[in-house]
């Protein structure tokens, strides 16, 4: 299996992660897939009254630089990392 499939079953199974998962770890996975699907933040930063997309872009723009298989494998990772936890508190 190539990366860009495994991340593509990867991006499914993160759909299943409990709805404990934290925020922080929500964003880091919203970065990190944004990176991979569409490269580096192409829009402006939303404003202060809108937190939800602000926190999501910072998130986004936090991973800038990574490449597109960077972003693709650290995604895998995490998502794997966050199954364990889940798994382990079950």
């Amino acid at each position: 299996m190539g990366l860009q499939e495994e991340f593509e079953e990867y991006a499914e199974k993160a759909k299943q992660l409990p709805e404990s998962t934290t925020n922080e770890s929500k964003l880091i996975l919203y970065g990190l897939y944004k990176q991979a699907t569409v490269g580096p933040v192409n829009t402006s930063r939303p404003g202060v009254f809108n937190m939800k997309d602000r926190a999501k872009w910072d998130a986004w723009k936090a991973v800038e630089g990574k490449s597109k298989e960077e972003a693709m494998s650290d995604y895998i990772t995490k998502v794997k990392q966050l199954q364990e936890e889940a798994a382990s508190s079950a």
